[in-house]
């Protein structure tokens, strides 16, 4: 059960208890999971969340499958890929620069394309890729043009594409220069191949052209819907939280909160336990109880804003992955554990694919937390996610108290 948030001007105070039901309820929580997921279901997660981050770490299952496991439990991967980089008539999704690299409904492309104006015109974006374009236009004419002869392409098909120069961010003069197009707008990302290798084609040869018809809004519109967006699905935020979404410029928002908390479309309030002024989405509903079980990636939209997750769970929660071995605290690849409304744990997680096992390295229980009353809901969730990834078996390995961080 939930009650609509009534909260009129001027500014109204909410409880710590209340801003984290509503965060959760925002995000997808505040409801039980179905009992099977169809791509109705599915659609209407990422509807509500607005974006799914893509990031290349694998060592349990790619970061954009994890948010609908989170929140639906076990569902067909397939679904996703159907709609992110499936046949045009199928796609209901497009990746670009939102928060990091997103799939985002593509109902939003037209809210991105002052972003990708911007691009054309140097005015935001990539720093390294704006002086590739400046010192290397030609080149990047000539990979248009290549991709507009031969259809889609990764940069490593190009024909004069070059050699990456070194691991991660060494990027070949190809990948920069369809990166570039890329955040311009003129590519888009046709499918994934292999090892998730980005593949390009042109923009209106990927999306249905029912959305490259829809008519392109002002910047000050397209950004008042991106923080519209982002309210509805952080529930209660600050400032910086809403701008972080879906990473506008602080000018920009400021601008634009102003103007929505004017027309009463956000509304100002001050949240017990925090240092800074937050704004409510005035549909956000408070449930009266949270009974969430999930898993989250750290790359999740309820966590992803570090320091939110510190004022609204009271969870120190960095990612240790490029932390070098010896210095490490909780693992590699570490999974808060929702239950209830708390985050009651973390989990240093890999998927064994070569022995079919999920491995629980360690299982860390917060300060104040009842490892007993856990137990059975993390090993519950634990065989759910070992099911839906296909693997056999759990193992888990020693569970200890959480240190501070």
């Amino acid at each position: 059960m939930s009650e609509k948030v009534r909260i009129s001007r001027p500014r109204t105070t909410l409880s710590a208890d209340a801003a984290r039901r509503i965060a959760l309820a925002a995000s997808g929580f505040g409801s039980g999971r179905p009992e099977a997921v169809h791509a109705g279901q599915m659609q209407r997660c990422i509807d509500r969340l607005g974006l799914l981050q893509i990031d290349s770490v694998n060592v349990l299952v790619r970061a954009h499958y994890m948010p609908l496991f989170s929140r639906l439990g076990a569902y067909d991967r397939a679904l996703l890929d159907r709609v992110a980089w499936g046949r045009k008539s199928q796609r209901r999704l497009f990746e670009f620069w939102a928060h990091e690299a997103s799939l985002l409904p593509l109902v939003s492309q037209p809210l991105l394309r002052w972003r990708m104006q911007r691009a054309v015109t140097e005015t935001e974006g990539n720093g390294k890729l704006r002086t590739f374009r400046r010192e290397r236009q030609p080149f990047i004419d000539e990979v248009l043009r290549e991709i507009t002869d031969k259809g889609p392409l990764a940069a490593s098909e190009l024909e004069n594409g070059g050699a990456g120069r070194g691991a991660w961010w060494g990027w070949s003069d190809g990948k920069l220069a369809v990166e570039w197009l890329f955040y311009a707008g003129m590519v888009t990302t046709a499918t994934r191949r292999g090892t998730f290798e980005r593949v390009y084609d042109l923009t209106e040869r990927v999306l249905p052209a029912t959305v490259q018809a829809l008519p392109t809004p002002s910047e000050e519109e397209a950004q008042r819907e991106l923080l519209r967006l982002s309210a509805r699905a952080l529930g209660v935020a600050t400032e910086f939280d809403l701008r972080d979404y879906y990473r506008l410029g602080v000018a920009d928002t400021k601008a634009r909160l102003a103007e929505l908390v004017e027309a009463g479309e956000l509304l100002p309030v001050a949240v017990e336990g925090w240092d800074r002024p937050a704004y409510l989405d005035p549909a956000a509903k408070i449930p009266r109880r949270i009974d969430a079980r999930a898993l989250l990636a750290p790359f999740d939209p309820l966590v992803w804003e570090r320091d939110r997750t510190e004022r609204i769970f009271d969870f120190f929660y960095r990612i240790e992955i490029y932390t070098p071995l010896n210095k490490r605290i909780y693992g590699y690849y570490v999974l808060p554990f929702l239950l209830g409304d708390r985050i009651v744990g973390r989990v240093d997680l890999k998927a064994d694919r070569a022995n079919g096992a999920l491995l629980a390295h360690a299982v860390h229980v917060e300060k104040g937390i009842d490892r007993r009353k856990i137990e059975g809901p993390l090993s519950d969730e634990l065989r759910l996610m070992a099911d839906w990834l296909g693997l056999e078996r759990v193992i888990r390995g020693r569970a200890v108290r959480a240190r501070a961080g």
